[in-house]
């Protein structure tokens, strides 16, 4: 039997067959996008339990009862359906410049449903709203899937999972505490509403 036979490793000492991560960066730069990708997807989920306790306040204002389950559904029609482009796109455009897109496209729905005065602009402006809030989980797993080994994916991404998971009680609070108007309005969208007689965060 033959000892002391030479083993063949990578450029990085790594043994040839190893897996590896698709995208060959340091360690700290590694997890700086992984925090990064968390703060994207906390974005997005704290957004949603603003708006779930929020939003019958909302509507009432606004007058619009009766269009009260499509402030919702837009949202999540626009995000499911973006949700396949985004990530096929990312695979030819790159990761980066996909999330940063949808990210600005969800930042600017926000603003512009924090200004809506009407019912229909509030439900136009959450699906431009959701159009951008379909990158965020998509694209963030595929990161995750680029920076890390097959074997390290489960943990990473189970990472991202609590992230979304963990916003709902200071998401309540942030909307609970939100400064009510002399009507009682109180919170709007997750972004800041100005108007002449009442002004929503």
């Amino acid at each position: 039997m033959m000892e002391g036979a030479p083993v063949a490793e990578g450029a990085r000492g790594a043994p040839v067959g190893a897996p590896h991560p698709a995208v060959e960066i340091s360690p700290r730069a590694r997890f700086e996008v992984l925090g990064a990708i968390l703060l994207a997807l906390l974005l997005g989920a704290l957004d949603q339990t603003i708006v779930g306790t929020a939003l019958p306040r909302i509507v009432t204002d606004l007058h619009g009862n009766d269009l009260y389950t499509w402030a919702v559904t837009i949202y999540l029609l626009t995000s499911t359906i973006s949700v396949p482009f985004y990530g096929k796109l990312s695979d030819y455009y790159g990761r980066k410049p996909l999330l940063i897109f949808g990210i600005i496209v969800f930042l600017i729905g926000s603003a512009l449903s924090g200004l809506s005065g009407e019912m229909w602009q509030l439900i136009l402006f959450r699906g431009i709203q959701g159009i951008g809030a379909g990158s965020l989980f998509p694209i963030s797993l595929a990161v995750i899937g680029d920076l890390f080994t097959p074997a390290e994916r489960g943990k990473y991404q189970g990472s991202s999972a609590r992230s979304s998971g963990s916003p709902p009680s200071s998401g309540r609070r942030s909307a609970g505490s939100s400064p009510t108007t002399s009507a009682g309005t109180g919170s709007s969208t997750s972004t800041c509403r100005s108007g002449s007689s009442r002004s929503w965060w």
